[in-house]
């Protein structure tokens, strides 16, 4: 005891002092009627979660546009490839065709459907859309497939059905396939010659 009151004043264990400065208290978020937020204070007290799940209502939207995107996109593709093309050109220029659906003949609608496959790589074509001339509508059909890897294709069938629901046959066995002298194919075009 006789130590502790001979110890100095400056060596007796310090005692932390109380701060007495107010705190601040935390400002409510601004509501619809507070006007501009002029500022972002760092004490802000954050906004109420709230949980409801309205989102959720969205994602058939999103799956149905998605979906659809999808569809015209790949029909976009098929529309654009040469074999519709092809096909578009050697109806325009087959002389029963032209009988059948007049001039200027083309798709029937400004956004035309491909209607069935189009596997170039695996070797099966197998199409179908709507055209039209200065006459009548119709629906042309197209099938062509490889039979090796190499190979050149070959077509199946090609036809139109009119409207009225006759069926006319553009491809005929003694005249040389139309696709074949346009690809330059020697093997077709003695083929249908024999």
């Amino acid at each position: 005891m006789l130590q502790r009151t001979l110890r100095p004043r400056c060596l007796l264990p310090i005692r932390p002092l109380r701060h007495s400065a107010p705190r601040r208290t935390l400002i409510p978020p601004p509501t619809a009627q507070s006007g501009p937020l002029l500022e972002r204070r760092p004490d802000r007290a954050l906004p109420d979660i709230s949980s409801s799940r309205r989102w959720l209502k969205t994602i058939p939207l999103f799956i149905l546009i998605l979906g659809s995107s999808t569809l015209a996109i790949f029909n976009y593709q098929k529309s654009s490839s040469s074999v519709v093309s092809s096909t578009l050109y050697a109806l325009r220029t087959n002389p029963q065709a032209r009988e059948l659906l007049g001039d200027e003949i083309y798709f029937a609608s400004a956004f035309p459907w491909i209607w069935g496959t189009m596997d170039q790589l695996h070797g099966k074509i197998d199409i179908r859309f709507a055209v039209k001339g200065s006459r009548r509508k119709g629906e042309m059909r197209f099938r062509s497939a490889r039979k090796s890897r190499m190979g050149y294709f070959k077509t199946l069938e090609w036809s139109l059905t009119l409207e009225d629901g006759r069926r006319v046959e553009l491809l005929q066995p003694e005249q040389p396939d139309p696709f074949g002298e346009m690809t330059g194919n020697p093997e077709m075009n003695a083929a249908a010659a024999s």
